[in-house]
């Protein structure tokens, strides 16, 4: 019974703390609790456990709950121990300064795509950070490329929904076969305004040294940034010589993809 209690406290503890990546970064004991099913006793006392811990800080002032800086410990460790973090990162930084655009890497997670850093270019500013964000994979050229490495079975056991986002998002599994079909074809993948309106994408899968495709890189931006119209040829080079780089760094030595010079935008 103790090891069972042990467990159950320790799961709560890592339901509170999930509540706080699901989108607003400052809480109250009864938003917690109302969140994870707890009562208002339990959650407090979970928080000011975590808070003890420094895993949670409370604001003085409004008593509102927010992640702790100690967070950023834990974080930073997971991220340089991940191979494609490593090999990916000062590729992608290197593109963001290079395109203006942002650069971003992202791993398939489950259902969705998590994304493991991103940098920001001089044209395409964010107020937030997306490493650790997660983002559907249908909806996004990152998450295209990432279903590339799967079998049209596979995505639909894997994804039985396509929920839509905007008035362009593919929600219909045929359409997103056709769409990956497209992106293998061309080495490169391309996502306008499917997840958030004024955005888009271009993206490129990742390979480790099997051939499995374990990451995306991507390059995003407002649309007046990205430019496909004129281009879509220059930014799906870079973002496949970039891609190209980081799998080599993980082992890969298969074929280089050389994107099609003339490009018709739909």
């Amino acid at each position: 019974m103790a090891s069972e209690t042990g467990t159950q406290s320790v799961e709560r503890a890592l339901g509170v703390l999930r509540v706080f990546t699901a989108g607003r970064p400052e809480l109250r004991v009864s938003d917690v609790a109302s969140a994870v099913g707890l009562s208002l006793s339990t959650a407090s006392r979970l928080l000011q456990t975590l808070e003890a811990a420094g895993f949670v800080d409370r604001d003085p002032v409004s008593g509102l709950y927010r992640l702790g800086l100690d967070m950023v410990s834990f974080g930073g460790a997971v991220l340089n121990s991940h191979p494609v973090h490593r090999e990916a990162r000062q590729v992608a930084q290197n593109l963001a300064a290079e395109l203006g655009l942002g650069a971003n890497v992202a791993v398939r997670r489950g259902d969705e795509l998590f994304y493991l850093l991103n940098f920001e270019g001089r044209l395409a500013p964010r107020p937030f950070v997306l490493a650790g964000q997660r983002n559907p994979l249908h909806a996004t050229g990152l998450g295209k490329a990432l279903l590339s490495g799967l079998s049209s079975t596979e995505r639909r056991v894997l994804l039985e929904d396509l929920p839509a986002y905007t008035p362009r998002t593919i929600v219909t599994h045929d359409k997103l076969d056709d769409a990956i079909a497209a992106a293998v074809a061309r080495g490169y993948a391309t996502e306008v305004e499917e997840l958030a309106l004024g955005r888009a994408c271009v993206a490129a899968p990742i390979r480790d040294g099997s051939g499995a495709v374990v990451a995306g890189l991507s390059v995003s931006g407002p649309l007046s940034a990205i430019d496909l119209p004129n281009r879509e040829a220059t930014l799906a080079s870079a973002v496949i010589e970039a891609a190209d780089s980081i799998s080599i760094g993980l082992g890969y030595h298969g074929p280089a993809r050389v994107p099609l010079q003339s490009v018709v935008v739909e």
